[in-house]
């Protein structure tokens, strides 16, 4: 078989050593990469390095080979270009069509998806010209994935941090694998929640769920490599934060629910697979609840959480917002889905069967996709990805037109 072919472009930023492991990985799985650096790239990281990791001969100019025409033909057979790092500078360069290095006319002739890993000071990164080249460039199909927090040049830290190597590679090999040239999801704007809220019953005790989270992670990075604005609420999972998302922390029902909101004001789709406790404690004690001298346990009243997902339902944020519910049940699994999708008034429910060995902190997932409209879409027993995939195949022909 052809291996696929990946064109990594490197631009100036201290970040460019980290692109020596996304080379490693794309190179140690089977796909012939070619490094496209910039001038400025050469000066963090040279280009004997470069053709070592990925051998193939390295150049900035249109000027070398020029019998291959390398800077109309390298464009032309790749199946993926991936920018990483790619500065403020290469952002507004790509986002006005500039044409001044080998990389930039890549750019300019590639057919295949491209995607962006920005990594810059913090102050940069929110600069209204940068964000403008951004929106331009996601409007036109391309993943530009949101950067990582953390620590940056010097002692700053902030937003702006080229995401984990690891998952930039993940972001690549899904969107390799689905094989369109335009991502699906493009200027489009997604919710996820993720994970199992947990209601404090004093400062050491809390009531929660099995929920481990892993369903809405593989959610946010299916959206994120089919290139929509992803922003992930997420509750207690520990889980490292995904490449591509903006990542909002939350830890109870209450909490969960003005994030959700809040980020579900310009969303054109909320999927809600957190699992969101129904109950909380009616009273936090501020102090550990001791064991009665009489052997006898305490009494604990609880009082209903708000309905997260009925309440987005009912009061969509925009005209034609699709939601996105799951449904964990027991038993009589079809029967309670079908009856809590009516209940919900959601656009579609997924419904699966959990229990202590059952979905909850496992890679595979098996579930129903109830609609609506009354369609049934099974999703065989496999890895939480492939379930992810068929919830967004589904969300896209009930998007509002437009954006």
């Amino acid at each position: 078989m052809t291996k696929p072919k990946v064109v990594l472009g490197v631009s100036g930023g201290i970040a460019a050593y980290k692109a020596c492991e996304l080379l490693r990985r794309l190179t140690e799985s089977g796909h012939d990469v070619r490094v496209v650096p910039t001038d400025s790239a050469l000066h963090f990281v040279g280009a004997a390095t470069w053709s070592a990791l990925s051998g193939h001969p390295v150049s900035t100019e249109v000027w070398e080979s020029v019998h291959e025409v390398p800077h109309v033909r390298i464009g032309q057979g790749a199946d993926l270009v991936v920018v990483a790092p790619a500065t403020a500078d290469m952002l507004a360069k790509a986002a006005h069509g500039l044409a001044d290095d080998l990389l930039t006319n890549t750019l300019l002739t590639a057919r295949c998806p491209v995607v962006f890993a920005p990594a810059m000071h913090t102050e940069m990164w929110e600069h209204p010209a940068t964000q403008e080249n951004v929106a331009t460039l996601r409007r036109r199909g391309a993943v530009v994935i949101e950067p990582a927090v953390g620590r940056l040049t010097g002692v700053d830290t902030g937003k702006g941090r080229l995401p984990d190597p690891g998952e930039i590679f993940e972001v690549c090999r899904r969107i390799l694998a689905r094989g369109t040239a335009t991502p699906d999801l493009a200027g489009r704007h997604v919710v996820v929640s993720a994970g199992g809220t947990r209601e404090p019953l004093d400062p050491v005790r809390y009531l929660g769920n099995r929920s481990s989270g892993k369903q809405g992670y593989a959610l946010a990075k299916a959206a994120a490599a089919r290139g929509a604005r992803v922003t992930l609420v997420e509750a207690n999972t520990g889980i490292a934060d995904p490449a591509g998302v903006d990542v909002v922390h939350v830890g109870t029902a209450v909490q969960l629910r003005e994030a959700v909101l809040k980020a579900a004001a310009d969303a054109d789709a909320v999927v809600m697979a957190a699992a969101v406790a129904d109950f909380r404690p009616a009273v936090y004690a501020t102090g550990k609840i001791k064991k009665k001298d009489d052997g006898g346990a305490p009494t604990v009243e609880l009082v209903r959480n708000p309905d997260v997902l009925a309440e987005l339902s009912a009061d969509r944020a925009l005209p034609g917002q699709v939601v996105v519910g799951f449904a964990a049940e027991t038993d009589d699994v079809l029967a309670n889905g079908r009856e809590k999708l009516r209940r919900k008034g959601c656009d579609l429910l997924v419904v699966n069967e959990v229990g202590e060995r059952k979905t909850f902190g496992s890679e595979e997932n098996e579930a129903v996709v109830l609609a609506a409209d009354g369609a049934e879409t099974p999703v065989p027993y496999g890895p939480k990805e492939a379930l992810a995939e068929t919830v967004w195949d589904l969300v896209l022909p009930r998007l509002r037109s437009g954006t």
